[in-house]
Protein backbone atom coordinates (compact mmCIF):
# COMPACT_ATOMS: atom_id res chain seq x y z
CA UNK A 1 0.00 0.00 0.00
CA UNK A 2 1.60 3.28 -1.10
CA UNK A 3 0.88 6.70 0.44
CA UNK A 4 -2.11 8.58 -0.93
CA UNK A 5 -3.05 12.23 -0.46
CA UNK A 6 -6.58 12.39 0.92
CA UNK A 7 -6.72 16.19 1.27
CA UNK A 8 -4.20 19.01 0.73
CA UNK A 9 -1.28 18.20 3.02
CA UNK A 10 -3.00 15.12 4.50
CA UNK A 11 -1.72 11.65 3.61
CA UNK A 12 -2.68 8.08 4.40
CA UNK A 13 0.62 6.28 5.04
CA UNK A 14 -0.49 2.93 6.50
CA UNK A 15 -0.10 -0.62 5.22
CA UNK A 16 -2.19 -3.52 3.94
CA UNK A 17 -2.10 -6.90 5.65
CA UNK A 18 -3.31 -9.00 2.73
CA UNK A 19 -2.75 -12.42 4.29
CA UNK A 20 -4.11 -12.17 7.83
CA UNK A 21 -6.98 -14.60 8.32
CA UNK A 22 -7.57 -14.43 12.07
CA UNK A 23 -7.74 -11.33 14.26
CA UNK A 24 -8.01 -12.54 17.89
CA UNK A 25 -10.74 -15.02 17.03
CA UNK A 26 -12.39 -12.98 14.26
CA UNK A 27 -12.08 -14.32 10.71
CA UNK A 28 -10.46 -11.83 8.33
CA UNK A 29 -10.91 -13.56 4.99
CA UNK A 30 -10.61 -10.21 3.20
CA UNK A 31 -7.43 -9.22 5.04
CA UNK A 32 -7.18 -5.84 6.75
CA UNK A 33 -5.28 -2.57 6.75
CA UNK A 34 -3.52 -0.65 9.49
CA UNK A 35 -4.12 2.97 8.53
CA UNK A 36 -1.93 5.84 9.71
CA UNK A 37 -2.12 9.48 8.70
CA UNK A 38 0.36 12.30 8.18
CA UNK A 39 -0.77 15.93 8.43
CA UNK A 40 1.75 18.38 6.97
CA UNK A 41 1.38 22.01 8.02
CA UNK A 42 3.73 24.48 9.69
CA UNK A 43 4.06 21.61 12.15
CA UNK A 44 3.81 17.96 11.09
CA UNK A 45 1.74 15.36 12.94
CA UNK A 46 1.60 11.60 12.55
CA UNK A 47 -1.73 10.12 13.66
CA UNK A 48 -1.50 6.46 14.72
CA UNK A 49 0.96 3.84 13.61
CA UNK A 50 0.76 0.19 12.52
CA UNK A 51 1.36 -3.36 13.70
CA UNK A 52 4.96 -3.97 14.77
CA UNK A 53 5.77 -6.33 11.87
CA UNK A 54 4.99 -3.53 9.40
CA UNK A 55 7.10 -0.81 11.05
CA UNK A 56 9.62 -0.58 8.22
CA UNK A 57 6.88 -0.22 5.62
CA UNK A 58 5.27 2.60 7.60
CA UNK A 59 8.61 4.40 7.85
CA UNK A 60 9.18 3.90 4.11
CA UNK A 61 5.76 5.38 3.32
CA UNK A 62 6.44 8.42 5.49
CA UNK A 63 9.86 8.85 3.89
CA UNK A 64 8.25 9.10 0.45
CA UNK A 65 6.64 12.34 1.66
CA UNK A 66 9.21 13.78 4.07
CA UNK A 67 12.09 12.95 6.37
CA UNK A 68 10.53 11.34 9.50
CA UNK A 69 12.65 13.69 11.65
CA UNK A 70 10.45 16.54 10.39
CA UNK A 71 7.50 15.08 12.33
CA UNK A 72 6.83 17.35 15.33
CA UNK A 73 4.00 15.46 17.03
CA UNK A 74 2.86 11.83 17.20
CA UNK A 75 -0.74 11.08 18.19
CA UNK A 76 -1.79 7.66 19.50
CA UNK A 77 -5.58 7.33 19.40
CA UNK A 78 -5.53 3.75 20.73
CA UNK A 79 -2.91 1.57 22.42
CA UNK A 80 -3.88 -1.82 20.95
CA UNK A 81 -0.79 -3.35 19.27
CA UNK A 82 -2.21 -3.28 15.74
CA UNK A 83 -2.10 0.54 16.00
CA UNK A 84 0.63 1.21 18.56
CA UNK A 85 2.93 -1.76 17.98
CA UNK A 86 5.38 0.19 15.85
CA UNK A 87 5.58 3.26 18.10
CA UNK A 88 9.04 2.39 19.43
CA UNK A 89 10.40 2.20 15.90
CA UNK A 90 8.54 5.37 14.89
CA UNK A 91 9.73 7.37 17.89
CA UNK A 92 13.30 6.20 17.29
CA UNK A 93 13.15 7.66 13.77
CA UNK A 94 11.12 10.75 14.64
CA UNK A 95 13.04 11.59 17.82
CA UNK A 96 12.27 10.09 21.20
CA UNK A 97 11.96 13.54 22.81
CA UNK A 98 9.12 14.55 20.46
CA UNK A 99 5.68 14.85 22.13
CA UNK A 100 3.52 11.70 21.99
CA UNK A 101 -0.12 12.72 22.50
CA UNK A 102 -2.64 10.25 23.89
CA UNK A 103 -5.69 10.10 26.15
CA UNK A 104 -5.28 9.97 29.92
CA UNK A 105 -5.98 6.24 29.88
CA UNK A 106 -3.56 5.93 26.98
CA UNK A 107 -0.93 7.52 29.20
CA UNK A 108 -1.55 4.75 31.75
CA UNK A 109 -1.44 1.98 29.17
CA UNK A 110 1.29 2.91 26.69
CA UNK A 111 4.24 2.75 29.14
CA UNK A 112 3.22 -0.82 29.97
CA UNK A 113 3.79 -1.80 26.36
CA UNK A 114 7.25 -0.30 25.84
CA UNK A 115 10.58 -0.42 27.62
CA UNK A 116 11.62 3.07 26.48
CA UNK A 117 10.28 6.22 28.14
CA UNK A 118 8.70 8.71 25.78
CA UNK A 119 7.55 12.31 26.09
CA UNK A 120 3.91 11.46 26.77
CA UNK A 121 1.38 14.29 26.60
CA UNK A 122 -2.01 13.13 27.92
CA UNK A 123 -4.84 15.34 26.65
CA UNK A 124 -8.21 16.46 27.97
CA UNK A 125 -11.43 15.82 26.11
CA UNK A 126 -11.83 18.75 23.69
CA UNK A 127 -8.21 19.89 23.99
CA UNK A 128 -6.72 21.35 20.81
CA UNK A 129 -3.28 21.31 19.22
CA UNK A 130 -2.28 23.95 16.65
CA UNK A 131 -0.28 22.84 13.63
CA UNK A 132 -0.14 26.37 12.23
CA UNK A 133 -2.93 26.99 9.76
CA UNK A 134 -4.84 23.97 11.01
CA UNK A 135 -5.90 22.56 14.34
CA UNK A 136 -6.26 19.08 15.81
CA UNK A 137 -9.01 18.54 18.40
CA UNK A 138 -9.10 15.46 20.64
CA UNK A 139 -12.37 13.71 21.49
CA UNK A 140 -12.39 11.12 24.26
CA UNK A 141 -14.21 7.93 23.17
CA UNK A 142 -13.61 5.71 26.18
CA UNK A 143 -14.68 2.08 25.62
CA UNK A 144 -15.04 2.48 21.86
CA UNK A 145 -13.62 -0.02 22.17
CA UNK A 146 -10.82 0.23 24.79
CA UNK A 147 -10.67 2.55 27.83
CA UNK A 148 -7.89 4.57 26.15
CA UNK A 149 -9.66 5.18 22.83
CA UNK A 150 -10.01 8.68 21.41
CA UNK A 151 -10.77 10.36 18.09
CA UNK A 152 -8.76 13.19 16.55
CA UNK A 153 -10.47 15.83 14.40
CA UNK A 154 -8.67 18.04 11.87
CA UNK A 155 -11.09 20.91 12.35
CA UNK A 156 -10.53 23.08 9.29
CA UNK A 157 -10.77 20.12 6.90
CA UNK A 158 -13.57 18.32 8.78
CA UNK A 159 -11.54 15.09 8.80
CA UNK A 160 -12.24 12.72 11.69
CA UNK A 161 -9.49 10.21 12.47
CA UNK A 162 -11.72 7.67 14.18
CA UNK A 163 -9.35 4.93 15.34
CA UNK A 164 -11.34 1.66 15.50
CA UNK A 165 -14.67 3.40 15.02
CA UNK A 166 -16.36 3.10 11.59
CA UNK A 167 -13.75 0.62 10.36
CA UNK A 168 -13.79 -2.67 8.49
CA UNK A 169 -11.36 -5.54 8.21
CA UNK A 170 -10.84 -5.19 4.48
CA UNK A 171 -7.73 -5.01 2.31
CA UNK A 172 -8.24 -4.24 -1.36
CA UNK A 173 -7.14 -1.93 -4.15
CA UNK A 174 -9.84 0.56 -3.14
CA UNK A 175 -8.91 3.24 -0.62
CA UNK A 176 -12.22 5.14 -0.44
CA UNK A 177 -15.91 4.35 -0.03
CA UNK A 178 -16.79 5.77 -3.46
CA UNK A 179 -14.31 3.37 -5.09
CA UNK A 180 -15.84 0.22 -3.58
CA UNK A 181 -19.48 1.25 -3.17
CA UNK A 182 -22.12 -0.77 -1.33
CA UNK A 183 -19.86 -3.86 -1.03
CA UNK A 184 -18.05 -2.30 1.93
CA UNK A 185 -21.16 -2.31 4.12
CA UNK A 186 -21.02 -6.08 4.73
CA UNK A 187 -17.47 -5.94 6.19
CA UNK A 188 -18.48 -2.84 8.17
CA UNK A 189 -21.47 -4.67 9.63
CA UNK A 190 -19.38 -7.72 10.49
CA UNK A 191 -16.84 -5.45 12.20
CA UNK A 192 -19.56 -3.84 14.31
CA UNK A 193 -21.23 -7.16 15.18
CA UNK A 194 -18.03 -8.81 16.36
CA UNK A 195 -15.94 -5.98 17.83
CA UNK A 196 -18.18 -3.08 18.82
CA UNK A 197 -21.55 -4.69 19.63
CA UNK A 198 -20.80 -4.90 23.36
CA UNK A 199 -20.31 -1.12 23.40
CA UNK A 200 -23.40 -0.22 21.36
CA UNK A 201 -25.03 1.89 24.13
CA UNK A 202 -21.81 3.90 24.58
CA UNK A 203 -21.40 4.36 20.82
CA UNK A 204 -24.99 5.56 20.46
CA UNK A 205 -24.40 8.08 23.26
CA UNK A 206 -21.13 9.23 21.66
CA UNK A 207 -22.80 9.79 18.28
CA UNK A 208 -25.46 11.94 19.97
CA UNK A 209 -22.79 13.96 21.77
CA UNK A 210 -20.83 14.52 18.56
CA UNK A 211 -23.99 15.60 16.75
CA UNK A 212 -24.76 18.07 19.55
CA UNK A 213 -21.34 19.64 18.97
CA UNK A 214 -22.44 20.22 15.34
CA UNK A 215 -19.05 19.26 14.00
CA UNK A 216 -18.57 19.62 10.27
CA UNK A 217 -17.40 16.08 9.50
CA UNK A 218 -16.63 15.78 5.79
CA UNK A 219 -14.43 12.69 5.89
CA UNK A 220 -13.98 9.77 8.30
CA UNK A 221 -10.61 8.02 8.42
CA UNK A 222 -10.74 4.78 10.43
CA UNK A 223 -7.66 2.75 11.32
CA UNK A 224 -8.93 -0.29 9.38
CA UNK A 225 -10.34 -0.46 5.87
CA UNK A 226 -11.49 2.25 3.50
CA UNK A 227 -11.86 5.97 4.14
CA UNK A 228 -15.38 7.44 4.05
CA UNK A 229 -14.98 10.53 1.85
CA UNK A 230 -18.05 10.59 -0.41
CA UNK A 231 -20.72 9.97 2.21
CA UNK A 232 -19.46 9.76 5.82
CA UNK A 233 -23.05 10.20 6.93
CA UNK A 234 -23.83 6.75 5.52
CA UNK A 235 -21.68 4.89 8.04
CA UNK A 236 -22.81 7.18 10.88
CA UNK A 237 -26.45 6.41 10.02
CA UNK A 238 -25.64 2.69 9.86
CA UNK A 239 -24.03 2.86 13.32
CA UNK A 240 -27.09 4.63 14.74
CA UNK A 241 -29.27 1.85 13.34
CA UNK A 242 -26.96 -0.96 14.46
CA UNK A 243 -26.70 0.47 17.98
CA UNK A 244 -30.47 0.08 18.42
CA UNK A 245 -30.16 -3.65 17.64
CA UNK A 246 -33.58 -3.77 16.01
CA UNK A 247 -34.05 -7.36 14.78
CA UNK A 248 -35.28 -8.36 11.37
CA UNK A 249 -37.84 -11.05 10.57
CA UNK A 250 -35.11 -13.64 10.76
CA UNK A 251 -34.02 -16.71 12.72
CA UNK A 252 -30.66 -18.43 12.85
CA UNK A 253 -30.08 -22.08 13.70
CA UNK A 254 -26.60 -22.68 15.10
CA UNK A 255 -25.51 -26.27 15.58
CA UNK A 256 -22.90 -28.97 15.30
CA UNK A 257 -23.40 -32.68 14.90
CA UNK A 258 -21.62 -35.98 15.60
CA UNK A 259 -23.51 -38.56 13.52
CA UNK A 260 -25.86 -36.24 11.57
CA UNK A 261 -28.79 -36.59 14.00
CA UNK A 262 -28.58 -33.01 15.26
CA UNK A 263 -28.10 -31.89 11.66
CA UNK A 264 -31.31 -33.64 10.60
CA UNK A 265 -33.12 -31.90 13.45
CA UNK A 266 -31.67 -28.51 12.43
CA UNK A 267 -32.79 -28.93 8.83
CA UNK A 268 -36.30 -29.95 9.85
CA UNK A 269 -36.57 -27.01 12.25
CA UNK A 270 -35.46 -24.73 9.44
CA UNK A 271 -38.26 -26.08 7.25
CA UNK A 272 -40.78 -25.25 9.96
CA UNK A 273 -39.48 -21.71 10.51
CA UNK A 274 -39.35 -20.97 6.78
CA UNK A 275 -42.91 -22.29 6.38
CA UNK A 276 -43.98 -19.35 8.56
CA UNK A 277 -42.44 -16.88 6.14
CA UNK A 278 -39.40 -16.14 8.32
CA UNK A 279 -35.93 -15.99 6.76
CA UNK A 280 -33.86 -18.80 8.25
CA UNK A 281 -30.85 -20.94 7.47
CA UNK A 282 -29.04 -23.60 9.52
CA UNK A 283 -25.42 -22.66 10.30
CA UNK A 284 -23.12 -25.56 11.04
CA UNK A 285 -20.19 -24.59 13.24
CA UNK A 286 -18.21 -27.22 11.36
CA UNK A 287 -18.49 -24.97 8.29
CA UNK A 288 -19.17 -21.44 9.53
CA UNK A 289 -16.62 -19.41 11.50
CA UNK A 290 -17.88 -18.04 14.81
CA UNK A 291 -17.55 -14.43 13.63
CA UNK A 292 -19.60 -15.10 10.49
CA UNK A 293 -22.26 -16.76 12.65
CA UNK A 294 -22.25 -13.80 15.02
CA UNK A 295 -22.83 -11.45 12.08
CA UNK A 296 -25.93 -13.51 11.22
CA UNK A 297 -27.05 -13.48 14.86
CA UNK A 298 -26.65 -9.69 15.02
CA UNK A 299 -29.89 -8.79 13.22
CA UNK A 300 -31.86 -12.00 13.90
CA UNK A 301 -34.87 -12.12 16.20
CA UNK A 302 -34.59 -15.81 17.10
CA UNK A 303 -31.40 -17.70 18.01
CA UNK A 304 -31.94 -21.46 17.92
CA UNK A 305 -29.02 -23.52 19.21
CA UNK A 306 -28.53 -27.27 18.81
CA UNK A 307 -25.91 -29.63 20.20
CA UNK A 308 -25.39 -33.34 20.69
CA UNK A 309 -24.48 -34.35 24.23
CA UNK A 310 -20.81 -35.27 24.57
CA UNK A 311 -19.44 -36.54 27.90
CA UNK A 312 -22.52 -35.19 29.69
CA UNK A 313 -21.86 -31.74 28.27
CA UNK A 314 -21.99 -29.47 25.25
CA UNK A 315 -20.23 -30.27 22.02
CA UNK A 316 -16.98 -28.22 22.14
CA UNK A 317 -17.79 -26.01 19.13
CA UNK A 318 -21.09 -24.99 20.74
CA UNK A 319 -19.42 -24.21 24.05
CA UNK A 320 -16.92 -22.06 22.17
CA UNK A 321 -19.57 -20.14 20.26
CA UNK A 322 -21.85 -19.57 23.25
CA UNK A 323 -18.89 -18.16 25.19
CA UNK A 324 -18.09 -15.87 22.24
CA UNK A 325 -21.69 -14.67 21.87
CA UNK A 326 -22.10 -14.12 25.61
CA UNK A 327 -19.15 -11.71 25.59
CA UNK A 328 -20.82 -9.55 22.93
CA UNK A 329 -24.16 -9.34 24.82
CA UNK A 330 -26.63 -9.19 21.90
CA UNK A 331 -30.03 -7.67 22.70
CA UNK A 332 -33.64 -8.11 21.55
CA UNK A 333 -33.42 -11.85 20.92
CA UNK A 334 -35.52 -14.89 21.79
CA UNK A 335 -34.06 -18.35 21.90
CA UNK A 336 -34.65 -22.08 21.80
CA UNK A 337 -32.53 -25.20 22.24
CA UNK A 338 -32.50 -28.64 20.69
CA UNK A 339 -30.23 -31.62 20.32
CA UNK A 340 -29.75 -35.34 20.02
CA UNK A 341 -28.25 -37.66 22.59
CA UNK A 342 -27.40 -41.28 23.25
CA UNK A 343 -27.46 -41.83 27.00
CA UNK A 344 -28.08 -38.73 29.10
CA UNK A 345 -28.98 -35.65 27.05
CA UNK A 346 -27.72 -32.74 29.18
CA UNK A 347 -26.76 -30.50 26.24
CA UNK A 348 -30.21 -28.98 25.69
CA UNK A 349 -30.51 -27.90 29.32
CA UNK A 350 -27.00 -26.48 29.26
CA UNK A 351 -27.84 -24.42 26.16
CA UNK A 352 -30.96 -23.06 27.84
CA UNK A 353 -28.89 -22.06 30.87
CA UNK A 354 -26.38 -20.24 28.66
CA UNK A 355 -29.13 -18.40 26.77
CA UNK A 356 -30.74 -17.43 30.08
CA UNK A 357 -27.46 -15.99 31.33
CA UNK A 358 -27.35 -13.84 28.19
CA UNK A 359 -30.82 -12.48 28.93
CA UNK A 360 -32.35 -14.31 25.96
CA UNK A 361 -35.83 -15.61 26.91
CA UNK A 362 -36.85 -19.05 25.69
CA UNK A 363 -39.71 -19.34 23.20
CA UNK A 364 -40.58 -22.87 24.32
CA UNK A 365 -39.06 -25.86 26.12
CA UNK A 366 -36.10 -27.49 24.43
CA UNK A 367 -36.47 -30.43 22.07
CA UNK A 368 -34.43 -33.63 22.52
CA UNK A 369 -34.23 -36.73 20.35
CA UNK A 370 -32.46 -39.93 21.38
CA UNK A 371 -30.19 -41.37 18.70
CA UNK A 372 -31.55 -40.92 15.13
CA UNK A 373 -34.73 -38.85 14.56
CA UNK A 374 -37.46 -40.78 12.72
CA UNK A 375 -40.41 -39.48 10.74
CA UNK A 376 -42.56 -38.52 13.73
CA UNK A 377 -39.65 -36.88 15.50
CA UNK A 378 -38.71 -34.91 12.39
CA UNK A 379 -42.31 -33.71 12.16
CA UNK A 380 -42.02 -32.63 15.81
CA UNK A 381 -38.94 -30.66 14.77
CA UNK A 382 -40.89 -28.96 12.00
CA UNK A 383 -43.64 -28.05 14.45
CA UNK A 384 -40.97 -26.77 16.84
CA UNK A 385 -39.76 -24.56 13.99
CA UNK A 386 -43.26 -23.35 13.11
CA UNK A 387 -43.77 -22.17 16.69
CA UNK A 388 -40.46 -20.34 16.53
CA UNK A 389 -41.49 -18.71 13.25
CA UNK A 390 -44.79 -17.59 14.78
CA UNK A 391 -42.93 -16.14 17.77
CA UNK A 392 -40.63 -14.19 15.43
CA UNK A 393 -43.67 -12.74 13.65
CA UNK A 394 -45.27 -11.78 16.98
CA UNK A 395 -42.09 -10.18 18.30
CA UNK A 396 -41.45 -8.15 15.17
CA UNK A 397 -45.08 -7.00 15.03
CA UNK A 398 -44.97 -5.96 18.70
CA UNK A 399 -41.84 -3.87 18.17
CA UNK A 400 -42.93 -2.24 14.92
Amino acid sequence: MHPVQIAPGVYEVGVSDWNIRDFHGYSTDLGTTYNAFLVVDEKVALIDSVKKEFSDRLIANITRILDPKRIDFVISNHTEPDHAGSLERVMHRVGEDKPLFCSKMGHKNLPKHFSRKFNYRPVENGEELSLGRRTLSFIETRMVHWPDSMFTLLKEEGILFSSDGFGQHYAGPERFDDEIGERIMAPAKKYFANILLLYAPLIEKLIRQVQELKLDIRMICPDHGVIWRRDPGKIISAYRHWCRQEPEKKAVIIYDTMWKSTQKMAEAIQEGISAEGVYCRPLSLRTWHRSEVMTEVFDARAVVVGSPTLNNGLYPSLADFLCYMKGLKPKNKVGAAFGSYGWSGEAVKLIETELGEMGIPLIQPGLKVQFVPEREQLEACREFGRRIGAAVHAGISASS
